[in-house]
């Protein structure tokens, strides 16, 4: 399986380099006021998206991420509250003289 997936990472390399190595042409790059860029290679614009997306999205999910963060902190704190409760509810085993079986509350059998 180790080595499928490393046969997998190198086809997608093989592909983004192939892919990068034909796209190599200069294209002009406009921006708002006029503002132009000469002789800059396709791949590098096309990178620049990638990593501009890229880093948007990851700063949208920054607080989606730190909302379930929260959460998952506020109910492991309430997990551990319940599990004290529960601990100190339960009778120690040394006092068993406490504890009353049920059976010789109410016998199953008939007498």
């Amino acid at each position: 399986m180790r080595y499928l997936v490393w046969v997998l990472r190198l086809l997608v390399f093989v592909i983004v380099l192939l892919f990068a190595l034909k796209n190599t042409e200069p294209v002009q790059v406009s921006f708002f006021a006029e503002h132009i860029i000469q002789d800059v290679p396709l791949i590098v614009v096309m990178l620049a998206a990638f990593i501009l997306g890229l880093v948007l999205g990851l700063l949208l999910m920054v607080g989606a991420v730190m909302r379930r963060r929260r959460e998952v902190n506020r109910l492991r704190r309430k997990m551990d509250r319940l599990q004290d409760r529960l601990e100190q509810a339960q009778p120690s085993p040394g006092n068993t003289a406490a504890a009353v079986a049920p059976e010789t509350v109410a016998p199953l059998a008939p007498l």
